[in-house]
């Protein structure tokens, strides 16, 4: 028996094998692709069954361009705080990213998240361009992912916030419920991933792969430790924050919809933390 086994043969797949493997793996990147598409599609007929057609004829019909003018201006100025974000939190990495390409690769990831079918698909690109202009793909990838892991902590904070004047306009139960989750869910996510790499270094330094994840981690910690890093990081995230909400109270003035600041602040925070959550395409339908 033994020496059976020793002359059999290794499987090779034939073409035929080969192509139904092809296919199966072109299934898998499909699948979730039409799964986030159809999800996109639910979400946006349950959002518009409601809206009246004529109201919304007759608001475009009064569309003011200088509000969305102002709009665009409050987004390039947000891309400028980005690229500053991105750049000292890179320099933490062990990287030298310049104001100039920062600015540059913030734009041509912005462009990405918005027609790639996720909301973190210009961060691939941004790691790609980082990582041949000479940063390495580590320490690339690190600042990207610290800087996206800031971004969430820091409006999970402005959500918890905002919390009781928010639940002055969301009355469900279950709105409620899963604002706090979400919201206090990043904050412990953001918790458990600087814990990673300082009381668990030792488990996640075993491989490879959570060796860089570690490695991510500890410069995380680092620049929580120092007031003089993550105080810049955090006034730029917020600044962020805010820029996103005015300009889209700015969208709303231009079409003469009765919403007040304060109700955009309030709610604004909530509906882009949720959008985070990878179920449709680049937040279409669950915004």
């Amino acid at each position: 028996m033994r020496q059976r086994i020793r002359r059999a043969k290794p499987f090779r797949p034939n073409s035929k094998n080969r192509n139904v493997l092809k296919d199966f793996a072109s299934m898998r990147r499909t699948l979730p692709l039409l799964a986030k598409a159809a999800t996109s599609t639910l979400l946006l007929y349950f959002s518009l069954r409601w809206v009246n057609v004529s109201t919304l004829a007759d608001r475009l019909s009064r569309f003011e361009p200088g509000w969305i003018a102002l709009a665009l201006i409050l987004l390039t100025v947000q891309v400028a705080f980005l690229a500053v974000r991105w750049r000292k939190i890179a320099t933490a990495c062990g990287a030298s990213l310049p104001f100039t390409p920062a600015l540059q690769l913030t734009f041509i990831a912005t462009f990405f998240n918005q027609v790639l079918p996720s909301t973190v698909g210009g961060d691939g690109v941004r790691i790609w361009l980082f990582a041949r202009k000479g940063a390495g793909w580590a320490r690339a990838t690190y600042s990207v992912l610290i800087d996206r892991i800031v971004g969430v902590l820091a409006l999970a904070m402005i959500v918890i916030a905002c919390l009781p004047w928010t639940f002055d306009l969301i009355h469900d139960p279950i709105a409620r419920t899963f604002l706090l989750v979400i919201g206090f869910g990043a904050i412990a996510g953001a918790w458990i991933f600087v814990l990673i790499g300082t009381r668990f270094r030792q488990f996640f330094d075993r491989w490879n792969l959570t060796r860089h994840l570690s490695a991510a981690s500890q410069v995380t910690a680092s620049l929580c430790g120092s007031l003089h890093s993550i105080g810049p990081i955090i006034a730029c995230s917020i600044a962020i924050h805010l820029l996103t909400i005015t300009a889209a109270w700015c969208c709303i003035k231009a079409i003469s919809a009765s919403a007040t600041f304060p109700q955009v602040l309030f709610l604004m925070p909530p509906v882009l933390l949720i959008s985070t959550v990878p179920v449709s395409i680049a937040g279409w339908g669950v915004r």
